[in-house]
């Protein structure tokens, strides 16, 4: 029987993957920090749904990757406005 952790875990797995949202805006959706997303997908998900985690675990590297670049015209768009 899995508990809320666990079922939180897994909801938040393929929340990210459906959607290829972040660790933040997941956070934002569930209404929980992101220290608790990152837990829960980083750590409970590799041992509850360990291909799951491997899923979630790319798009993750991917935003990560793609950070710098939406931190950029977050920029851009900020200052243009002005």
């Amino acid at each position: 029987m899995k508990g809320a952790f666990e079922e939180r875990a897994i909801e938040l797995g393929q929340y990210i993957i459906e959607s290829g949202a972040t660790v933040r805006t997941a956070a934002k959706k569930f209404h929980i920090s992101k220290s608790t997303v990152h837990k829960d997908v980083a750590e409970r998900l590799k041992t509850i749904e360990p291909q799951l985690y491997i899923q979630v675990k790319s798009v993750l590297d991917t935003n990560k990757a793609e950070r710098h670049i939406r931190g950029g015209l977050a920029t851009k768009i900020k200052y243009s406005k002005k």
